[in-house]
């Protein structure tokens, strides 16, 4: 009885953080181990990176951009950028993204973004809570805002030419797929260019699909 009780208490013990400790420290990230207690109550170590430009009490570091251009007789299309990516030694299809500035909203921050990297002005839709990105490495997190981009007035007319100098070190290919057939489309792109999506993208090209796929129907069977 004494054991099944002391299973139990592991088992029900709460996670907590013990410390944090740097390991290594740059200019915009650090290498981190955090000590902290296991749903069993044991003691374990973590490695993480974080990053080091996070400002007090902020939850999120920055702020993705879903811009999706609507013109007039023309089918919407979602706007990516193409940019490399020294961490995954290639050239990644992503949404317009940053930090987000001190004092700034996320929503100012998106459209700050958008039209840096891709020369559009659009207005908000919607913005998400702060999102993580990649949990088991790190404690980045963003918020995901929705735009809306009306192609058919004057400053949408005539955006940036890629490739984009968008800011210092920062060289984007402004990328415009038609929404209806976005995953597809995102696919042949990798086939053609041998870059790699990111997750966020293709989660969301993966979304559409999905939505207007016919749903399953058990079929019908007479007795």
């Amino acid at each position: 009885m004494e054991k099944e009780a002391s299973a139990e208490a592991r088992k029900t013990t709460q996670e907590s953080i013990v410390k944090e400790e740097t390991i290594a420290e740059r200019k915009w990230v650090k290498l981190e181990q955090t000590t902290y207690i296991d749903p069993e109550g044991q003691t374990r170590v973590w490695e993480s990176v974080k990053r080091t430009t996070r400002k007090e009490g902020v939850s999120a570091d920055g702020v993705a951009v879903i811009p999706v251009l609507q013109r007039t007789l023309h089918y919407d299309c979602v706007v990516l950028v193409k940019q490399f990516r020294p961490p995954m030694g290639n050239y990644c299809l992503e949404f317009p993204a940053g930090l987000i500035d001190s004092n700034e909203t996320p929503e100012s921050a998106a459209l700050r973004e958008l039209e840096e990297e891709t020369g559009y002005r659009g207005e908000i839709l919607e913005c998400s809570p702060a999102l993580c990105l990649d949990p088991g490495l790190t404690n980045c997190a963003s918020h995901i805002a929705t735009v809306t981009i009306n192609g058919d007035i004057p400053a949408n007319l005539k955006p940036k030419q890629k490739p984009v100098y968008a800011e210092e070190g920062e060289f984007v290919e402004v990328v415009t797929l038609p929404k209806n057939d976005l995953l597809q489309r995102i696919e042949e792109l990798v086939s053609e260019e041998h870059m790699i999506v990111d997750a966020k993208v293709y989660a969301y090209a993966l979304a559409l699909r999905h939505a207007t796929d016919q749903p399953f129907q058990v079929p019908f069977m007479k007795f």
